[in-house]
């Protein structure tokens, strides 16, 4: 099976570095369009928002009716909606600078299906084509994600420092080779046939069962304790903390991607116990987000910024892991599930913070209580933002420990021979 599906885990990998392309070049550019074309952080944050919604939307349509696909059509034109979308993105506001936003928009929602559709069948063909130790080969193809946002913010950051931050439509058609690479390998590869539901209802039976409840409210919170911080982390050390973009990007975005690969990375070769794990990972995450919104000193600030990279490193493919171990005869549909929940809670997140960071900057007792406190009305807007975003992790660690109890109810105290895809 090695020598036969080899390349496909090549082209999954591909596919997932070009995902932290797409989900990391607006945060990355947020400030550029602040400033070249006027756009609010609201409006900014709803370009995250959109593209986890319509995401969320690709999710659900597989959760329901993927058996009406064609999946293997489906995996291989997934590269090329990336591509697409990010022409469109890079081409649009040179062509309309006046509408801009509308040009940013569109390649947002073309290449925000694509990660839909990335986000549905990439993890379920690393699970076909893996023959043992599930868990790690999943943690793994997450941690390519994250070591891809390594790349994708030293590249770009260097690439604007360069050539300057107006160069950014040809910084995003420089990424499109990348999900041409992925488009390449694809239809060059022999595709594992992947179980669907027989029909709709079957997904409804499994959304009414009580626990699967528990593991989507565990990947919302999972999905935005991480996106969350990562997608505002850039924003946040620049605006709020006054750090010049580049070392901000370095030293914050880029550490919180290398952090995050860090921790899924270790996972993949020692990793144990994926709930107990889980757990932890949400303590750390609580306390670093609170860290973030009550420092003024720029290393604690960057210091807590990229360890809750490592502290979120699991939180979301630890529950796919969780879920697709508890129901293993629904096939993709937990994958679309888990994806679409993860999605709802990244969008959430995400866009509560940037709606909380223009609130409170433009509340008049805000901006007082921010001078009384020697602060600028938008860092301390920013701040409260992260602040309101702890409560993401601290969920978390209630939830997590719900499932981690029932998980045990599950096993006999005698049994010694673990779950599949679940270290004990």
């Amino acid at each position: 099976m090695k020598n036969k599906y080899g390349k496909i885990k090549y082209a999954c990998y591909t596919a997932n570095i070009s995902m932290s392309v797409v989900a990391n070049i607006s945060p990355l550019l947020f400030l550029t369009f602040r400033n070249m074309y006027g756009i609010s952080f609201s409006m900014l944050g709803a370009l995250v928002f959109i593209n986890f919604c319509i995401q969320l939307f690709v999710d659900l349509i597989f959760s329901f009716y993927s058996h009406r696909f064609n999946i293997k059509i489906a995996v291989k034109m997934t590269p090329v909606l990336t591509a697409a979308g990010l022409f469109v993105y890079a081409i649009f506001p040179v062509i309309f600078p006046k509408a801009a936003y509308a040009g940013i928009l569109a390649g947002t929602v073309i290449f925000a299906a694509a990660g839909g559709f990335a986000e549905v069948l990439i993890s379920p063909i690393i699970d076909a084509v893996t023959t043992e130790n599930h868990e790690r080969e999943m943690s793994k193809l997450h941690s390519v994600y994250a070591w891809g946002v390594v790349a994708v913010v030293f590249i770009s950051t260097g690439f604007l420092m360069i050539f300057g931050r107006e160069s950014w439509p040809v910084l995003a058609l420089v990424w499109m080779t990348v999900p041409i690479v992925s488009a390449i390998l694809f239809f060059s590869s022999e595709m594992p046939e992947l179980k669907t539901p027989e029909k709709a209802s079957n997904v409804l039976s499994l959304i009414k069962r009580g626990d699967f409840l528990l593991f989507f409210i565990c990947i919302f919170l999972g999905g935005a304790s991480e996106c969350t911080m990562s997608q505002w982390s850039s924003s946040y050390l620049e605006f709020a903390l006054g750090i010049p973009k580049f070392w901000g990007d370095v030293l914050g975005v880029a550490f919180f991607a290398f952090m995050l690969g860090l921790g899924r990375t270790l996972y993949s070769k020692f990793g144990k116990n994926v709930y107990k794990t889980l757990i932890i990972s949400a303590v750390g995450a609580s306390l670093c987000y609170i860290t973030a919104a009550v420092s003024n000193i720029a290393a604690i600030g960057l210091a807590a910024c990229a360890l809750t990279g490592l502290c979120t490193a699991v939180m979301w493919p630890g529950t796919v892991i969780a879920a697709a171990e508890r129901f293993p005869a629904s096939g993709v549909a937990v994958f679309a599930l888990m994806a679409a929940g993860g999605d709802l809670g990244g969008a959430t997140g995400t866009q509560i913070l940037g709606s909380i960071t223009d609130f409170v900057t433009e509340n008049g007792f805000f901006t007082s209580l921010a001078g009384n406190l020697g602060s600028e009305p938008g860092q301390f807007g920013m701040k409260a933002g992260l602040l309101c975003a702890a409560v993401f992790p601290l969920l978390a660690i209630i939830f997590y420990s719900v499932v981690y109890r029932r998980r045990k109810k599950l096993i006999p105290p005698t049994e010694k021979t673990p779950l599949k895809g679940i270290s004990a």
